[in-house]
């Protein structure tokens, strides 16, 4: 399969500039730090290079991909599949089946893609060969450093003896290049300062005081509306207690932190995704790295401590539309250096509506792909089964072993009744509202 072809499955005409760059250097050179903002499309910058030196006849894994969160490993093994190359991927990652993974370097896939502490626990334990890998990239590295993962990463580069090639991309500058990495000379890919990557935001001040946070942060809310909004913080505590409110109030939203269980934290996502909920409270774990939609309104609940934060926050909005719109919610005993004086107020004096019910609830199947189930399977079975319309269903998400699906609220509960009993590919099936 030649690129063009890659770039027809993935509904591209063209690399951007910082892909090209990425492609050219690594033709030439063994070592490049990629430099580049959050959304900028640093995952086609380096599966370019390694499906490029991907050879049909290797035995064994030949790149692997090292990321800093679980759920940005799946979302590279997403793009990656999406390319329509022949070659196997597989991903390991705290909170996976553990026997799920060793049953996947069976027949090794040709690519590994995981997290510090599982790809270290896979190699202590022999589970893989490390003497094939060719290529590794250090995907987020300095997220990475940032999350304490220095001795697993330190560990698993000792075991690669005859890597011919190391990528390392981050979306901020990184000051020092610790020893473990190997790193001497690198050619570095900057594009941090590119002027095509600033984002066209409009930055408005909500001014409050500390006792009234809350409730003028429900008010903004009813007064952005229907439009998919992040709201950000600096505590998990914070993220909870905003999530209380807005339950409270009849408002769909998802939470986003550290604290959560691996499966509560793929699930929010996806309800985000699929647009089940259109607001997402989450800590800084979900500014950058993370699959999910492009958003209108971000919203500082807590402004982080310095500007770089506050920058790869905002870089989840006016990616791919001309604006997007940021909310700092201000006490009057904050002083944030980084944030401007003349910031335009936003005024909160009129009386707005709660915003209206998303349009999908997410419906829970008990199957998934080691059940031989994909989504056309799906699609048929709540076509012909639930009487449903092709209108009533959304994104559809098939993992291991479940599946979720986004259908029509309104239809949901009866769509459940007349599912009670019924079979998908002769398994008895347990289907519910995934909460």
């Amino acid at each position: 399969m030649n690129f063009e072809q890659i770039l027809e499955k993935l509904n591209i005409s063209a690399l951007n500039q910082m892909q090209k760059s990425t492609l050219e250097a690594a033709e030439k050179q063994n070592e490049i730090i990629l430099l580049s903002p959050t959304g900028s499309g640093k995952t086609l910058g380096f599966l370019f290079p390694i499906v490029k030196k991907l050879e049909k006849s290797a035995e064994g894994i030949q790149a692997m991909i090292i990321v800093p969160a679980r759920e940005l490993a799946l979302q590279i093994e997403t793009v990656f599949k999406s390319m329509g190359t022949d070659f196997k991927v597989s991903v390991c990652y705290g909170g996976h089946d553990k026997k799920i993974e060793i049953n996947n370097f069976t027949e090794a896939p040709a690519v590994l893609i995981g997290t510090p502490g599982r790809i270290a626990y896979h190699l202590k334990h022999d589970n893989f060969d490390p003497l094939n890998i060719k290529t590794l990239v250090l995907d987020e590295f300095d997220k990475a450093l940032e999350f304490g993962f220095t001795e697993d990463m330190s560990f698993i580069i000792s075991e690669l003896e005859n890597l011919e090639q190391k990528i390392l991309t981050s979306a901020t500058n990184i000051s020092e290049m610790p020893d473990f990495t190997g790193v001497k000379n690198p050619k570095i890919i900057n594009f941090l300062k590119a002027e095509a990557s600033k984002p066209a935001l409009q930055l408005r001040k909500v001014e409050t005081i500390s006792e009234e946070k809350l409730d003028i942060l429900f008010k903004l809310i009813c007064k952005i509306g229907n439009k998919r909004t992040l709201i950000f913080c600096n505590h998990r505590d914070a993220v909870d207690r905003i999530s209380d409110l807005l339950k409270e109030k009849g408002i769909a939203r998802e939470t986003f932190h550290g604290g959560l269980e691996q499966d509560e934290r793929e699930r929010a996502l996806l309800k985000f995704r699929n647009d089940s909920a259109r607001v997402l409270i989450t800590t800084d774990l979900a500014a950058r790295g993370l699959d999910i939609p492009e958003v209108e309104s971000i919203v500082h609940y807590q402004l982080p401590q310095n500007e770089d934060a506050f920058i790869h926050r905002n870089g989840r909005t006016a990616r791919m539309h001309a604006k997007g719109f940021v909310y700092l919610i201000i006490s009057n005993d904050e002083n944030f250096p980084f944030i401007k004086n003349n910031i335009e107020v936003e005024n909160l004096d009129g009386n707005y509506k709660i915003p209206e019910k998303t349009p999908f609830l997410t419906v829970y199947l008990s199957a998934g792909k080691k059940d031989k189930v994909n989504k056309v399977d799906i699609v048929g079975f709540l076509l012909k089964k639930g009487e449903l319309e092709k209108e009533d269903l959304g994104l559809i998400e098939v993992k291991d072993t479940t599946s979720y699906v986004a259908v029509n609220r309104k239809k949901v509960v009866i769509l459940l009744k007349k599912l009670e009993n019924e079979r998908l590919k002769n398994k008895k099936l347990k289907i519910e509202i995934a909460y």
